[in-house]
């Protein structure tokens, strides 16, 4: 028995069979549940536990389709579109699910029909397994309104005045319903009947392209899941041919037979193709994680999918057939980034700000293309700025000294070490971005000490009656 919290007070949220004889219902108070059994033993509900399960389910259940929802109700939805024939048919795939779910310790109900809501009636409180095509006004007419996933307090009010069944307000005029009970009932209803469009909203990404192979045996040899894993890849690259596109991001999963799914995801500093160099990406992968793949009993399935891609620039070759391109840079950064993480390779790229520390940003080597687009930097002028070779991520604040409180520094002592100043060049004033709805105002200086080095240094804020006081700080180093 679970209980769970509702608006303050516990309530029974799960029953089992015994339960149910006894005649307890789901919904029922604790207290009550006690009086009429003290021996009940109940646990508490664990949200969190229950909807990590659920996601993992999920993720089993993409072995039928990619497009897999979480219904909150302690189910799962499945788009199985143009997927049932690979199973046999509807009513096999019903059953393949259902005994492999029961095999893993679940209790499950099953249904499939022509509409999301439909089947989630059918399964939870219907008769009908497969709801054939057309029947469901039928199939709906003898369920209670709960079927139409209705919050509790609706069908207590449609109770009330004496609607207990879908059939009852099938014909019922509907602005008297929507006056009395909003719109929300002959939304659900409508949504059932497929009479308004209720798209699934699928719990993870869906991919560009998927490639999978599904085997007769289990296979757990690391040389048969290498060979799937290229063969994988050879059918993707002629989608990926065709589309005039290359894999920026590719995702490996590896269905066992007790249900686990193992992911690994690689990401690609550039578009790529080609079979064999997505397969030594992926053993570049499980190098670096420095384990094996644990197969347990063993892998039923392999899916092979492109969560990103980008334009693909064929590359011209010579008769024999290699790529005229010189070292393949893009090659080396894809292996490195495979090995410590993507999110630790990539390049710096310009952004449109003359604030010298949001002037430019690290962009990851696997980021998806698809990312939003900044707008481009300014043009630079004609005479470059000059910019010192190392900017530090954020200013430094140092103590300096000035001639005159608003000219520049005469030493400044930076990390314990004092550094008199011999050159200096500048001011050269950086103010804040008016869009950002910031104030401050930076006078940078270009100075050298006694021993050569060169420091770009920066007084923020102006000697003025009602403002703070001026600080120093060091931005950056010249070489």
């Amino acid at each position: 028995m679970i209980a769970a919290k509702v608006k303050g007070a516990l309530r029974l949220a799960a029953l089992d069979e015994t339960a149910e004889r006894l005649g307890l219902a789901c919904g029922q108070p604790l207290a009550d549940a006690r009086a009429m059994i003290p021996a009940l033993d109940a646990v508490e509900a664990e949200g969190a536990a229950d909807s990590s399960l659920l996601e993992t389910l999920a993720g089993w259940a993409e072995r039928y389709t990619p497009i897999v929802a979480i219904d909150p109700d302690n189910g799962l939805l499945l788009d199985i579109t143009g997927a049932a024939h690979l199973f046999g048919g509807e009513a096999k795939l019903a059953e393949e699910s259902r005994r492999r779910l029961t095999a893993q310790g679940f209790f499950t109900r099953a249904a499939i029909a022509d509409t999301p809501g439909a089947a989630s009636a059918a399964a939870r409180f219907g008769s009908t397994a497969i709801v054939a095509e057309g029947g469901t006004p039928d199939m709906l007419k003898p369920l209670p309104l709960a079927a139409l996933r209705l919050e509790p307090d609706i069908v207590a009010a449609l109770y009330r005045v004496g609607l207990k069944r879908i059939g009852q307000i099938l014909d019922t005029p509907r602005a008297p319903l929507t006056a009395r009970f909003g719109d929300i009932l002959l939304r659900r209803l409508d949504q059932a009947l497929g009479w308004e469009e209720e798209a699934l909203s699928p719990y993870r990404p869906l991919p560009r392209l998927i490639a999978e192979h599904r085997f007769a045996e289990p296979i757990a040899r690391q040389d048969d899941i290498a060979a799937t894993l290229a063969s994988l890849a050879a059918t993707l690259a002629r989608g990926l041919e065709e589309r005039g596109e290359g894999a920026r991001g590719l995702e490996l999963s590896l269905f066992r037979v007790d249900g686990f799914v193992a992911r690994t995801f690689v990401g690609i500093g550039r578009p790529v193709r080609r079979p064999s160099l997505v397969l030594d990406l992926f053993r570049e992968k499980f190098a670096g994680l420095g384990e094996e793949i644990d197969a347990g009993f063993g892998f039923d399935m392999i899916r092979l999918a492109v969560l990103a891609a980008a334009p693909f620039d064929n590359a011209q070759t010579d008769l024999g057939g290699e790529a005229l391109t010189g070292a393949d840079l893009g090659q080396l950064i894809d292996r490195i980034g495979v090995r410590l993480g993507a999110e630790h390779v990539g390049r710096i790229e310009a952004r449109d700000s003359h604030v010298p520390e949001r002037a430019e940003a690290f962009v990851a080597s696997g980021e998806d293309e698809r990312r939003k687009k900044l707008p481009p930097p300014s043009p630079f002028p004609s005479a470059p700025i000059e910019r010192p070779l190392r900017i530090f991520a954020e200013p430094e604040p140092v103590e300096a000294i000035g001639e005159v409180p608003d000219g520049p520094p005469l030493n400044f002592r930076w990390r314990r070490v004092l550094h008199s100043i011999a050159r200096i060049e500048g001011p050269e004033r950086i103010a804040a971005e008016w869009w950002r709805g910031e104030t401050f105002t930076r006078d940078y200086f270009r100075v050298e000490d006694s021993e050569g080095q060169r420091f770009w240094l920066f007084r923020e804020g102006i000697y003025a009656s009602g403002t703070p006081e001026p600080r120093w700080y060091l931005h950056g180093m010249f070489a």
